[in-house]
């Protein structure tokens, strides 16, 4: 390969300069660099319209954990742009890799908002159907979802398929091993995967420059030959065209895409986190300004796309469903202590079998005991109480 061949090789990996970005804090319009195309407008205001019901659905759950109706939750408030977009660039039949902080991206995928709390509820691991829905069990260990998404991706690629995989990573995760190996085996293989990185600047209290020298995490997947961009996270335009781009690249046949998404998490790691022992309140504040949904609104009103009522309404249907979340969360859970053996695998082994066995016996014994000790307290109860009438009588 000529050296100018090599130039060209090498540029073709590499990231924008500065983060892709359409609309500004403002929410007024900037040029992009070419190469990336405005998504139609109303492709945008069914998307602001996701990132209200999303911003709604997130400051819920994190009441419920107050309530005692959850264990945990993360929040990704101030990443819906981030968590839209990803949803918004796939189609139906590809597959999503979540992290534990993306549940704003399950809800948009159209997966019941109660079902996607399960997990954090501590009821099942997995509350919905990942193939029915194509999207993958939320991940809590770092990066290992990574390697999943690669490996469904090549799938695809092997049964001839025009599927895609995308990968949602916090900034956090491509400090772990599985990260690398994921890129270096997509780039290989040219699996279609899209590997998006949500950069929110802390790995829970360990601030990015902590991380990595790298001027930006976009240039990681330069060593592996994977094409990569940066993209303004709070931008939901920005990023709905530029994961657009990097769906196509994948789908095409072309290989691995990396993206790196600017944002910031406006909320503690999870509700037990105390965000002030590593970060001030100058810095969320001089983030607030770029929230992605005041923004986007900006920009939509701007062009006539967005009106007072269209706002109105997208308000109250936000509320309806913070109301049916709290009607379903505030319902007890009734648990099937047998569920335990379920889907642990397709066809359960003989230990299993034997395990579930002994577990059901058990509980039938337990259960025939408290009906007799419920039968025998009514007896003692009526002989009581027949006793107490005889002495009244005589």
């Amino acid at each position: 390969m000529s050296v100018k061949s090599l130039r060209q090789t090498v540029q073709g990996f590499l990231p924008s300069l500065t983060p892709v970005r359409f609309v500004a804090e403002d929410g007024t319009p900037v040029k992009p660099p070419a190469g990336y195309t405005e998504p139609p407008v109303e492709a945008l205001r069914d998307a602001y319209r996701r990132m209200v019901l999303g911003r709604r659905f997130d400051t819920q759950a994190t009441a419920l954990t107050k309530q005692g109706r959850l264990a945990v939750y993360p929040s990704s408030r101030g990443q819906e742009a981030c968590q839209i977009g990803a949803v918004l660039a796939l189609r139906p039949d590809d597959w999503l890799f979540p992290t534990y902080r993306d549940s704003v991206a399950l809800v948009t995928r159209g997966i019941d908002p109660l079902e996607v709390l399960t997990l954090l509820r501590g009821d099942w691991h997995c509350g919905y159907d990942p193939v029915a829905t194509r999207v993958a069990p939320q991940c809590t260990p770092l990066a290992t979802q990574v390697l999943h998404a690669t490996g469904m991706a090549e799938a695809l690629r092997r049964k001839g398929e025009d599927g895609v995989a995308m990968a949602l990573v916090g900034d956090g995760a491509t400090s772990e091993g599985d990260f690398h190996e994921a890129l270096n085996f997509a780039a290989v293989f040219r699996a279609p995967v899209v590997f998006f990185v949500q950069n929110n600047k802390y790995a829970i209290s360990v601030p990015l420059a902590r991380q990595t020298a790298a001027p930006a995490l976009a240039y990681k997947g330069v060593g592996y030959g994977v094409r990569s961009e940066q993209v303004d996270g709070n931008d939901l335009v920005a990023v709905l065209a530029v994961l657009t781009e990097a769906v196509a690249h994948a789908r095409a046949g072309h290989g691995p895409f990396l993206v790196e998404a600017h944002t910031y998490r406006m909320d503690a790691h999870t509700n037990a986190d105390d965000a002030t022992r590593y970060r001030d309140d100058e810095e969320v504040e001089r983030w607030s300004a770029a929230d992605p949904l005041s923004r986007l609104e900006g920009y939509l009103r701007a062009r006539g796309a967005l009106t007072d009522e269209d706002v109105a309404a997208m308000r109250v249907e936000a509320e309806a469903l913070a109301a049916d979340l709290r009607a379903g969360m505030n319902a007890e859970s009734v648990r099937d202590p047998l569920e335990l053996f379920d889907h642990v695998y397709a066809e359960p082994t003989p230990q299993l079998r034997e395990q579930r066995a002994l577990l059901a016996a058990e509980l039938a014994e337990a259960a025939e005991t408290a009906e007799t000790v419920a039968i025998d307290g009514t007896v003692e109860a009526g002989t009581a109480a027949s006793a107490a009438l005889q002495v009244q009588e005589d």
